[in-house]
């Protein structure tokens, strides 16, 4: 009786062993298929309006949308890469909190803002598309100092840096200088290499303007064209770059103009597709990239 009773336990015992043994290879490699999903940072894509967001979110397979106060997350795959367009909605403030949540949620390792923009240089043409080797804030201005009745002098305004001033007491005179943020070389290496593929326009490199103002005035226009030697001007790039660069992630504008009034080209929303078809190949490039390390 004890020899049964002791053989019992012996094999309640065995079969406890083999069944933690299996839960445990079950747990590890669940954990590790966890680690090499969370390891593939997406590559987020921003559009600020639907025309601007949505055909690329149609390209994307097994779409699941997340959204975040306004904002819309459209998070699937490219490739077998996961890929969120974000949705961000027009300006610099949704702009900002959209590429901070984007990042705070899903730990990007790059972020392309993409869209249309108004042309500075009267060498571009409408469909005609700009890699934002650059990219400044062009509403961070300080005006001149003029009395009452002296009037008002647009062209005496002063570029401020804004992260010029930080941590410093009072007015700071290194502020009085233009920000540039440098696109990243490898997204655009991965622009330039498929830059071919796109026969609306050419695509060049440039420096994208941005600011929650939209500039009609021609002569206002060549003035920034002048000053900042932009290509280009949104309402969203710049403040897209300030907070990716703020959590050191790649960042990269890239800009259709739909209209350029310093040559007499009418504004098309066409290009809002065509620059989405070129990103769709910017980012299949970039993501071949980071599948052959």
């Amino acid at each position: 009786m004890k020899n049964n009773m002791l053989k019992k336990y012996t094999l309640l015992a065995a079969l406890a062993v083999l069944l933690i043994s299996v839960f445990a290879g079950f747990n590890s490699t669940f954990l590790n298929e966890t680690e090499v999903e969370g390891a593939q940072r997406p590559i987020i894509i921003q559009g600020p309006m639907p025309i601007e967001a949505e055909k690329f979110a149609q390209k994307l397979e097994n779409v699941k949308v997340e959204k975040s106060g306004t904002f819309v997350f459209y998070k699937g795959k490219l490739n077998n890469y996961p890929v969120i367009v974000a949705k961000t909605g027009k300006g610099m403030e949704n702009t900002a909190a959209a590429t901070a949540v984007a990042i705070e949620k899903y730990n990007p390792i790059a972020i392309i803002n993409q869209g249309t923009s108004g042309g500075h240089d009267p060498s571009l043409n409408v469909y005609d598309i700009v890699l934002g080797k650059r990219t400044t804030n062009l509403g961070s201005l300080k005006t001149a100092s003029m009395e009452e009745n002296q009037g008002i002098d647009p062209t005496k305004w002063i570029p401020m840096d804004l992260m010029a001033s930080e941590g410093s007491a009072g007015e700071d005179p290194n502020a009085e200088k233009i920000r540039y943020y440098e696109g990243d070389k490898d997204l655009l290496a991965a622009a330039n290499a498929v830059k071919d593929k796109y026969t609306k326009g050419k695509v060049v490199e440039g420096t994208i303007g941005s600011a929650d103002v939209w500039n009609n005035e021609v002569d206002r226009i060549k003035w920034f064209h002048t000053k900042y030697g932009t290509s280009v001007e949104e309402m969203e790039g710049a403040a897209a770059a300030q907070i990716a660069k703020a959590y050191d992630i790649k960042f990269l504008g890239i800009r259709v103009l739909s209209n350029n009034k310093t040559n007499g080209g009418k504004y098309d929303p066409n290009t809002a597709a065509a620059n989405q078809d070129y990103v769709f190949e910017v980012v299949n490039k970039y993501i071949s990239t980071i599948q052959s390390k």
